[in-house]
């Protein structure tokens, strides 16, 4: 006498493709705003410490001239002795540098940050900072 068995199919339904592949989907946007968040920061970390670094040189280059350089050549002014080389923007463009007052008695540094900071920058908010064209929303003052 034989028995009659039920094939059983050992394929997948497409609910449970369809349900596997949301999954994956979610997953994945997820992970890419999770990844873009996190490069952001690592320019805008990357930002403030150009920033500081040539704010360093600035009080350096002060402190043995009385003065801070003028607008116009400040970079190669720097680069020849206080700082190997003035950093760029890590998009791309250049930090802005405004000195002030007769002697150059102090400056801002300016940038834009792509996370934004949510403070007040008086002397560089209507400048455009990087290469975005973007306007400043972070500055460095001298101390």
């Amino acid at each position: 006498m034989f028995i009659r068995t039920k094939k059983i199919s050992s394929g997948f339904t497409l609910i449970e493709l369809l349900v596997v592949i949301a999954i994956i989907g979610i997953l994945i946007a997820t992970g890419s705003a999770s990844y873009q968040r996190a490069t952001r920061l690592s320019r805008d970390s990357k930002r403030k410490t150009d920033l500081e670094q040539i704010r360093q040189a600035l009080e350096t280059y002060r402190s043995e001239n009385n003065a801070y350089p003028a607008q116009s050549g400040w970079s190669s002014t720097l680069e020849s002795g206080y700082i190997s080389s003035i950093p760029d923007d890590p998009k791309g463009g250049d930090y802005l540098y405004l000195p002030s007052g007769s002697p150059l008695v102090s400056y801002a540094l300016c940038a834009y940050l792509e996370n934004d900071p949510g403070t007040s920058v008086p002397t560089c908010g209507s400048q455009d900072c990087g290469a975005g064209g973007q306007n400043c929303n972070y500055e460095v003052e001298n101390p």
